[in-house]
């Protein structure tokens, strides 16, 4: 049988001044993977200077509907507008583990 996981790379940056409003938005978000058949693999903080992201997410997800469960999950929706206020940028993307 086939690997149908899902593995992906998440970079966040925070809206300037609320780095901390990330991490806690991250934690409350992050603490639902695991309801979903996903594991944070790492995560990973910076300090953001010369543009970096604030911060770094690696996941795994049992498979596509996994993932889409986790995006969809009414908690975490219920988080949006903690997002917009303190999350300026996201950019996710899927990737391979060497």
């Amino acid at each position: 049988m086939a690997d149908e996981s899902v593995v992906l790379s998440c970079l966040l940056w925070a809206v300037p001044g609320e780095e901390s409003g990330l991490s806690s938005y991250e934690d409350s978000v992050l603490a639902l993977v695991g309801e979903h058949s996903g594991t944070v693999l790492q995560r990973a903080r910076s300090d953001g200077a010369g543009g970096c992201p604030h911060e770094l997410q690696l996941f795994r997800f049992e498979d596509q509907s996994a993932l889409e469960g986790y995006l969809q999950d009414p908690r975490r929706l219920a988080l949006a507008g903690e997002r917009d206020r303190v999350v300026a940028r996201t950019q996710l993307f899927p990737v391979e583990l060497g």
